[in-house]
């Protein structure tokens, strides 16, 4: 399975998750812009989602790409923030929550790239592993 949905990519990720003490234990919360962000990658995603969540390993293949600004160009890699692990761990948090795989500690290869593009959006490639 494969697809390209343009999108603006989210630039929160899951490691902005805050905490708070209640009761001299702590609590950890999603802010707004984090619940925001996940909203709307399921929005997107759901609608490529599989009748059947993939069994067994999978391979992932994600392809951040962001909005041009002046001074890139098409297909050059983004070397400022996000990390591609930070925007990782959000993205397979919503396709686990979708069912595209049973569990998201079957994605037993990983590759995460990031660029600037003329088109924005998010490419993946959810393909299974042979044994």
């Amino acid at each position: 399975m494969q697809f390209f949905i343009p999108m603006k990519i989210p630039t929160v990720t899951h490691q902005e998750k805050q905490v708070h003490v209640v009761r001299g234990k702590p609590v950890f919360y999603e802010p707004t812009e984090l619940k925001q962000a996940r909203a709307d990658l399921t929005d997107h995603l759901a609608q490529y989602r599989p009748k059947q969540p993939m069994k067994g390993p999978v391979e992932l293949v994600v392809k951040f790409c962001f909005p041009l600004v002046t001074g890139t160009h098409d297909g050059q890699p983004k070397t400022t923030k996000p990390d591609c692990d930070n925007l990782v761990k959000l993205l397979q948090d919503v396709m686990n929550k979708l069912n595209y795989f049973e569990d998201d500690r079957l994605v037993v290869s990983l590759i995460a790239q990031k660029f600037w593009a003329k088109i924005p959006g998010l490419f993946i490639s959810l393909e299974k592993v042979e044994s």
